[in-house]
């Protein structure tokens, strides 16, 4: 790998950007997994300084309709999550070669991680940043007010500098979300099944979700668990409370990688 190496992949036919970051090729690769509206460049420089400080080699991505990735040819269906755990996510481990990745998911990014955890017994380690296994109404609310917000202000504009078409992909993700058939969208069948050691990390601000969240994982799995609740901080941990965010990460993975 090069010290930033920035390409892209195919994957069931289509084209996923990709960036890997050099690590030690003895260590076990952290995969970041984005969040509803995120990308690789969406994360900035966290990705890298988590694999400066944890000496492991990175790999960030796109998913399918988002960033520089292949733009969303149909609307995302009720189990966008699931097909990407399920079927994405393998097929690219295993074109770059991931044998044994520690995950590293936000958000819709951390429901992935544990739908994968949860069907595929490589994974060394899961982090889990403000996840949802389940829906709530503040979740909801806050997308309804992301949608105001989208038609409303320069949040369009601000979103084009991370995604090749930045409508497509906002709808693609707040109609799915605002969709009454996904009121029901729930993954905690998966909880039980996953026994690698998991770190769940919820801001107390957060505007997508409550701690039933995480409370929900922790009773849940079927491995050791540990909680960090970040004070003063909302959804995107790794911007509100960027250094706390990066030490816990560190440490998890200091532990299950030593």
């Amino acid at each position: 790998m090069h010290r930033h190496d920035h390409s892209h992949v195919e994957v069931r036919g289509r084209r996923i950007e990709v960036r890997t970051i050099a690590g030690d090729p003895g260590r076990p690769a952290l995969v970041f997994l984005h969040e509803g509206l995120g990308s690789v460049a969406m994360w900035r420089g966290f990705p890298a300084r988590v694999a400066e400080v944890t000496g492991c080699p990175a790999l960030v991505y796109s998913r399918y309709g988002y960033g520089g990735s292949d733009l969303l040819e149909a609307p995302f269906g009720v189990d966008y999550m699931h097909r990407e755990a399920e079927e994405s996510l393998p097929d690219l481990l295993a074109a770059l070669g991931v044998a044994q990745p520690i995950l590293i998911g936000h958000s819709d990014g951390a429901s992935i991680a544990l739908i994968y955890a949860g069907t595929h017994a490589n994974v060394r380690g899961l982090v889990a940043l403000a996840p949802h296994v389940f829906v709530e109404d503040i979740s909801v609310r806050s997308i309804e007010e992301a949608k105001v917000a989208f038609e409303t202000t320069d949040m369009q504009k601000k979103l084009a500098r991370y995604h090749a078409d930045a409508r497509r992909t906002f709808y693609g993700w707040n109609d799915i979300w605002l969709h009454p058939d996904f009121r029901r969208w729930n993954i905690e069948e998966y909880l039980p099944r996953i026994r690698c050691p998991v770190l769940a990390v919820q801001g107390v601000d957060d505007e997508y979700g409550t701690m039933a969240q995480i409370e929900t994982i922790a009773a849940r799995v079927a491995g050791p668990c540990e909680l960090v609740k970040i004070a003063a901080c909302g959804h995107r941990l790794h911007r509100d409370q960027h250094d706390v965010t990066l030490d816990t990460i560190a440490r998890f993975v200091a532990q299950v990688a030593p």
